[in-house]
């Protein structure tokens, strides 16, 4: 069974604009996803937008495409375990990505 996907977009101290996913990210929902994302870029004034997936359990590719799409707006937060698929996949040459600190893979 799926985990719905759940996303929040807030303004953090300083301005910056923060979009927060849990759950699962795909086909069921990529689009909702890169509504959110398209919502905070514009949102942002021009700034850097934080994505943070340290909570998504599942990002297929689709929401991969998505991030490609917005590379150059976003910085990302994300398991440990989607780092080497982010790499392999050159989205880490394009965007920032970060691991999220105190979660473990799996």
């Amino acid at each position: 069974m799926t985990t719905p996907l759940t996303i929040d977009v807030n303004r953090r101290d300083g301005g910056t604009v923060a979009v927060v996913a849990t759950g699962e990210i795909d086909l069921s929902n990529v689009h909702t996803f890169a509504s959110a994302l398209d919502d905070a870029i514009a949102g942002s004034s021009g700034a850097q937008v934080t994505v943070d997936l340290s909570a998504v359990d599942y990002l297929d590719s689709g929401g991969i495409n998505v991030l490609f799409d917005k590379a150059d707006h976003i910085r990302l937060i994300v398991k440990p375990l989607l780092i080497p698929v982010l790499t392999i996949s050159g989205l880490t040459e394009l965007a920032t990505v970060e691991a999220a600190e105190g979660r473990r893979n799996g």
